[in-house]
């Protein structure tokens, strides 16, 4: 095993590009590809800002991600712990100096990007349990003391961010979590005991929201209460997803969106301007290059011989999975708004470098994936 290591650990770089999952990259690529469409509808069909700014995002973290994949998956085993708690440091330090913005303080100014550190602890919270259960013997995985460390590592960041105010990240940082820890062999009776005393604790947690985190619930039971304020955003979603039909309106021929009836169109209602452009075909073939990703990072976690690098495939694709249920619910109204983006075809630098970051890393797990982490 010792002698198998030290020959992967020094493998040429042409061998290492040999190991990449192809398929996955070209997914990416696709997808990138995509994105740059719809940004371009988004500037009305001309090369503005959001064009040339995802453009320059996409070229520097697809190459980052490259980077990345490149590094030994041992690194990421050794590092993880750090990774975490330097994102930590990076929540308290928006707490305190993060930039302000609609009454939120979630961002802060690195100049050459404005980062929302919440989006990175969508990964950091997976290397850190999947570090943290990849040596735990499984008679201690469900003890009081393995249980409780867990859920102090998964409700740190989520107070932190919850205080930022930003409900929809904190709910998904929790979630994938929680998967990690179904993974790491955690009983099913203690995930039903969570929910139902989340059940019961509802109305309680409820009357600690925000005014508009509580209108957006109301607005999700019945969007028409206010159809020209809060309900209005939903309502036109669901109006141009319609009107886009089976075969869509054509490319760059979204009514709903070039007459600006549709407002956040480039954020995390991207889908709708999508849908309302290609349709219904588009949108299942969207959604087919989604699942062929998720089944990519899957298959790689299955062939990888290490726990760690399994914990983090699989915790990882699951993450990309709720990331995509949860932002086409909430643009069908099936869901409140969260605020949660479209991997890779939403705007925004900080949610699209965790993506590119988790994808590098899951890419090392590939070419490592003979390799045993003691």
């Amino acid at each position: 095993m010792f002698q198998y290591n030290k020959l992967n650990s020094e493998l040429s770089f042409f061998q290492k590009v040999k190991k990449l999952d192809f398929i996955l990259i070209f997914c990416i690529i696709l997808l990138s590809a995509i994105s740059l469409l719809v940004m371009y509808s988004t500037d009305g069909g001309e090369i503005l800002y959001h064009t040339k700014s995802h453009f320059i995002k996409l070229l520097t973290f697809f190459s980052l991600m490259m980077v990345i994949s490149f590094f030994n998956i041992k690194l990421w085993h050794i590092t993880s712990y750090f990774i975490y708690f330097v994102i930590i440091l990076l929540l308290i330090w928006v707490s305190a100096y993060g930039i302000k913005v609609s009454g939120s303080q979630r961002w802060i100014n690195l100049y050459f990007i404005v980062l929302q550190p919440s989006e990175l602890m969508k990964i950091g919270i997976i290397l850190c349990l999947a570090k943290y259960y990849h040596r735990l013997k499984i008679e201690n995985v469900n003890s009081f003391t393995t249980i409780i460390i867990s859920l102090s590592i998964i409700i740190v960041p989520i107070i932190l961010v919850l205080s930022q105010p930003d409900l929809g990240t904190s709910i998904l940082i929790a979630l994938s979590g929680l998967i990690v820890l179904w993974l790491g062999g955690v009983k099913m009776k203690y995930f039903f005991i969570s929910l139902i005393s989340f059940l019961i604790s509802l109305p309680f947690i409820i009357s600690f929201l925000k005014p508009y985190q509580k209108m957006r619930i109301l607005t999700f039971l019945d969007p028409d209460r206010d159809p020209l304020g809060a309900g209005y955003q939903i309502i036109q979603s669901k109006i141009a997803i319609g009107s886009g039909g089976i075969t869509g309106k054509g490319f760059l021929k979204g009514t709903q969106s070039y007459l600006e009836f549709l407002p956040e169109k480039h954020t995390d209602f991207i889908f709708t301007l999508f849908s309302e452009e290609f349709g219904f075909v588009g949108s299942i073939c969207l959604l087919l290059i989604y699942s062929i990703i998720i089944v990519r990072i899957i298959r790689i976690g299955a062939i990888s011989r290490s726990n760690f690098s399994k914990l983090f495939c699989f915790g990882f694709a699951f993450a990309i999975f709720v990331y995509i249920v949860v932002n086409l619910s909430m643009v069908l109204g099936l869901l409140p708004i969260v605020g949660s983006p479209l991997p890779i075809l939403s705007f925004g630098g900080s949610s699209l470098l965790a993506t590119m970051i988790g994808f590098g890393i899951v890419l090392s797990a590939k070419i490592n994936h003979k390799q045993m982490i003691a």
